[in-house]
Parts: C-alpha cells; structure tokens; sequence
C-alpha cells in the first residue's frame, strides 16, 4: 500500500502467457518484480492506473521465482474509494478486468472464468453449500460469499478483525502443497489494508500476533531514509510498529528472464 492507499497484490496464475515483442516493439521491458512497484509509485487511484495500462507503456517479462519455476503471475489494484482492477496477460495480450464489484483474485483459472464458476454457485445459494476444496477456484467461491455476509461495521477494528476471519477461511493449511503447482500451496502470511485510515496488518501463519504499520507515522517526504521491518530470524511483532522500522538498503528488484 502506498501513501495515497492504492494497494497492490500478486498471486500465482499458471495459465498466464506474457507478450513475446516484436524486433520493432517501441514499448519498453518490465521485470516482474517491478510490476507492483511501478503501480505503487505512479498512481493514487485505480482509474488512473487503468487509463495508463490500457496505453500499453510497457510490457512485462517473466521472472524465475526461487523455487525454480517460472514467475506467471496476474496483479490487482484497488484504491481508498473502493475500485478495484485486476491485470492478467492471456495469450501475451493484457486483459484488464475493472469493475468495483471485483472483490476477490485467487489464482488458476483465469479471472473471467472464475466470475463464471462463481456466478454458478450464487445461483446454488451460500446457505445451501459452498465448495470447500483448496482449489483456487473453491477459494474464491467461498470468499465472494463470505465477504458479502460478514457484518458490516463503521468501526475500523472490528472491520480489519472481519477481513481477517474470511481470509483465514479460505487460507491454504501447512503441508498442503501439490509438485509442480506452486500456486498450490500452504498459505505464509495473510494481510489487511485498511485504506481510509492508511493502515497496513500484517499476520504470519507461523506467529501467534497480528501487527500492523500506521502509515501516518511514516515519513514520506522526499529525500528521507529507506526502512524496513525485519520479518526474518524469529522475529515477532505485535500491536502498531511504525517506530521499529530501521535504516536499510534500497530494495533490490529481481531482474526479468531473457532469452
């Protein structure tokens, strides 16, 4: 989440196919791991952001991730205001699905297909059954219905405390992996941005707490020091931790996979 309370997320998607440019492509190459961090530094909003991709700037390389497979993956964006857009690359085109009904991205399959399986089990009713596999798929059908039924409250809290119940709902447990589907996997962390009031909650599955960072007690101005959180080596946080942030290093990007 940046300052203005865009937030980005990146997950698994194994159907995606990124654009192979032509000798005389004038769009400029982006390393996946760069994809987040160009929509965190260039825009506020989700509507701005669409606008720009649909001018097509640049185009997206693969990265190979550290387990050795290769880094297919689709992003989402959604803004303080509620909108929301979600960024696949089919068929080395970019498909950009904006709606802000779009309230859930899972992984396989791809995102229209996923509203289609979804729309099959509104039909059945929530009440009635919910698929309860840890297939993406069963995942994002159970999350759509959960996160339009937890209760709605003006208290931020108990707001972020909701969010988190649906989340862990649909987590994947430890040990829960399939060879050669990484997007398969036990769930490592789970986070809640609350966009109004510029807070970041932050929960590993391997720690009992939930932590969280208050972006108004960071520093943005330009020119001031980089920090980071260290998550690492047993650390373990609890409550706002804005004040244990420490001078580091900037981050490094991974550099995309070239043939």
């Amino acid at each position: 989440m940046n300052e203005k309370g865009l937030v980005a997320n990146m997950l698994y998607l194994a159907e995606t196919e990124y654009p192979t440019p032509a000798a005389n492509d004038a769009r400029q190459p982006l390393s996946l791991s760069l994809w987040t961090q160009y929509m965190l530094d260039n825009f506020a909003t989700v509507a701005e952001a669409v606008t720009a991709m649909e001018q097509a700037p640049f185009y997206v390389m693969p990265i190979m991730s550290p387990d050795g497979h290769a880094g297919t993956a689709h992003l989402s964006i959604s803004d303080a205001t509620g909108d929301s857009a979600i960024f696949e690359y089919i068929e080395g085109e970019l498909v950009i699905h904006h709606s802000r009904d779009y309230q859930v991205m899972t992984n396989s399959p791809v995102f229209d297909q996923q509203l289609a399986l979804n729309q099959y089990w509104q039909q059945i009713g929530g009440q009635t059954m919910l698929p309860g596999t840890n297939r993406a798929a069963d995942r994002f059908v159970r999350a759509s219905y959960y996160i339009n039924e937890i209760t709605r409250t003006a208290d931020a809290t108990e707001g972020v405390g909701a969010v988190f119940s649906v989340m862990r709902n649909v987590s994947v447990p430890f040990g829960i992996t399939i060879p050669g589907q990484p997007n398969i996997a036990d769930t490592l962390w789970r986070t809640v941005s609350d966009q109004t009031n510029r807070r970041y909650f932050f929960e590993s599955t391997h720690s009992p707490n939930v932590f969280w960072v208050d972006l108004a007690k960071m520093d943005f101005s330009e020119g001031s020091p980089v920090k980071k959180l260290t998550l690492t080596d047993g650390a373990i946080y609890a409550g706002e931790t804005s004040a244990q942030f420490q001078p580091a290093e900037p981050m490094v990007f991974k550099n995309a996979t070239e043939e």
